[in-house]
């Protein structure tokens, strides 16, 4: 349970927290240390990002927040998803994310900053922060869609499907459940055969031309967040969430 790693030419970080892969503050550091001491590996060509359970990322465990006392926990978990969607972003090596289920919230941060993205037929994606009092993860949404439909998501907080995404090219492959990591592996083993000092410039390079800085984007959005916190917005919708998902628990 955690942030496991397999080394090779073809690394292979994976999360698995149970139960929705909801991850606590220090997870999403753990996340960027993994992702990132990958990509310094110079045995590694490619890094594949999956998950295991029910769903790729859930975003923020709500709960640590909610039973945090002050904003230390919040301070955290936004430091947090800062430091691992830039660790996709800035991995020495492309990273391929492998999409399963729900993929919400901080799950957008990290595959948006991803280099590839191959996800199942069950996958959809969503950032619900307006029903949670946040904001944040649009520009990494942007990424995935275009202008208006990633409005329009971030508006009604409505989903989109695997489907969709492949529809607007986001998404490489779309293939069933059983079939997610090889196809990943697949598409990481072409990557994996080229010259890797030339992949990883290609990477340096692309990143040197994206016409959005991704990371001072978030940081602008994440500001947001804590206005909406300081007013009891934050709190308010957080709670309700949470009391939702209590009762839907029974």
């Amino acid at each position: 349970m955690g942030i496991t790693v397999s080394d090779g030419p073809i690394a292979e970080v994976v999360v698995h927290v149970p139960p929705v892969n909801a991850l606590p503050v220090q997870g999403w550091f753990d996340l960027a240390d993994a992702v990132l001491a990958a990509g310094r590996d110079p045995a590694t060509r490619v890094v594949v990002l999956r998950a295991e359970g029910k769903g790729f990322n859930a975003g923020v465990d709500i709960k640590e927040i909610r039973r945090t006392s002050g904003y230390e926990a919040l301070v955290g978990a936004n430091r947090g998803c800062y430091a691992a969607f830039a660790a996709v972003y800035e991995c020495e090596v492309p990273v391929l994310a492998a999409v399963h289920g729900f993929c919400l919230g901080g799950g957008i941060g990290l595959v948006g900053n991803a280099d590839i993205v191959v996800a199942s037929e069950d996958a959809y994606f969503g950032l619900p922060e307006v029903d949670r009092g946040a904001l944040g993860a649009a520009t990494h949404l942007a990424r995935l869609v275009p202008q208006h439909l990633m409005r329009a998501m971030v508006y009604t907080c409505r989903n989109v499907t695997a489907a969709e995404l492949h529809h607007h090219g986001s998404v490489l492959e779309v293939v069933p459940p059983d079939k997610l990591r090889d196809a990943a592996f697949e598409v990481a083993g072409q990557i994996a055969g080229k010259d890797p000092y030339v992949i990883r410039r290609a990477k340096e390079s692309l990143n040197g031309i994206d016409p959005v800085d991704v990371k001072r984007g978030y940081r602008f959005e994440q500001g947001f967040t804590f206005e909406l916190n300081l007013t009891g917005a934050g709190d308010r919708h957080r709670a309700a969430f949470t009391d939702r998902a209590r009762e839907e628990l029974g």
